[in-house]
């Protein structure tokens, strides 16, 4: 054999060998169990539109963008039962020149014309005055407390208590489901319940859902089991929303 040829020859099987290497290779971002990247813990929607895709719901959009879901279907032009669809693009931010639901439900609305390009009204924090629906308010689950909120950190819009695997989530609250799924990324099995137009919350990191979609439930009903985050540990990710937007849960839970 000519030994240009033979040359050739060597080279080409090793460039295919390589190919072989690198496509055979494990990926190089954490992969939970699920075969979902868990890069960060929490996924959040940080731009101006958002393009859905299947298993989203309007709740679980807003969830992610950390707006009040109403806000989400008035920006949209969604009415009852807020039927979305994958493709669909929807604006998770407000339109310019526009105020929030908060706002309006608060002061009212005085009937006068904004002027075009005017800036909304500041939004009042969600922590000042008191809820206009008293909830009475229960632990998710017994165990201990290893995070707690914080307002400045992004990563904790909730708390996390330590449990073992297997361990009974109860409901927080009497309410809705409006999300069961494991669509958010960071979450794991996620549960969202809707207790009334001001407060929702979620229960993450669950092994098994009991729940579903539309099902009523009741205060310390038992909606799912735990399981373990990402990093291997049995942990209940638990958040209160009120108007959409993160609030400590300690402020509204009994004593331990």
């Amino acid at each position: 054999m000519d030994s240009r040829l033979h040359t050739l020859l060597t080279i080409f099987s090793l460039l295919v060998a390589l190919l072989l290497a690198g496509c055979t290779s494990a990926p190089s971002h954490p992969v939970g169990s699920s075969g979902k990247y868990h890069g960060r813990s929490h996924v959040r929607i940080r731009e101006n539109w958002y393009r859905v895709h299947k298993g989203d719901t309007l709740w679980s959009v807003a969830w992610r963008a950390g707006v009040d879901y109403h806000d989400l279907a008035r920006w949209n032009h969604l009415r009852y039962p807020y039927t979305i669809y994958p493709g669909q693009k929807l604006r998770v931010r407000p339109p310019w020149g526009t105020t929030s639901r908060i706002y309006h439900s608060r002061h009212g609305n005085s009937g006068k014309k904004k002027k075009h390009g005017a800036k909304p009204p500041r939004r009042h924090r969600t922590k000042k005055g008191p809820s206009k629906h008293a909830m009475k308010w229960a632990w998710p689950m017994r165990g201990k407390l290893v995070s707690r909120f914080s307002r400045s950190n992004p990563e904790q819009e909730g708390i996390e208590i330590s449990g073992k695997k297997g361990q009974k989530v109860r409901a927080a609250a009497g309410g809705t489901v409006v999300y069961s799924g494991s669509g958010l990324i960071g979450y794991g099995k996620l549960i969202i319940i809707k207790h009334n137009e001001e407060f929702l919350s979620a229960y993450g990191h669950n092994s098994r859902l009991l729940v579903k979609e539309g099902q009523k439930v009741k205060r310390g009903q038992h909606i799912s089991d735990l399981g373990v985050n990402n990093t291997g540990k049995a942990l209940l990710h638990f958040e209160i929303r009120r108007y959409g937007k993160p609030v400590d849960p300690l402020r509204y839970l009994p004593p331990w």
